[in-house]
């Protein structure tokens, strides 16, 4: 089962998807809601920056892939 919706977090939008029963949440979208970045754009500048720098000190928590398509079906 593949389900993909929107998720409201402090009255923004955070995209997501079900797979495996699990759900998938775009990074980008956490980022700027949680350090209220204006938009898309500067929220993906904001966390190309700090995956750049736990890299460079050694955390694995950031994978070297580089974005993934994420549809969504607009629900509110």
């Amino acid at each position: 089962m593949e389900t993909t919706k929107i998720v409201l977090f402090k009255g923004k939008r955070i995209r997501r998807s079900l797979f495996n029963n699990e759900w998938w949440f775009s990074v980008v979208d956490v980022v700027r809601v949680l350090t209220d970045q204006v938009d898309d754009y500067t929220a993906r500048k904001y966390w190309n920056k700090l995956a750049q720098r736990l890299r460079e000190e050694g955390s694995e928590v950031v994978t070297f892939c580089h974005r993934l398509k994420l549809e969504v079906t607009f629900c509110y």
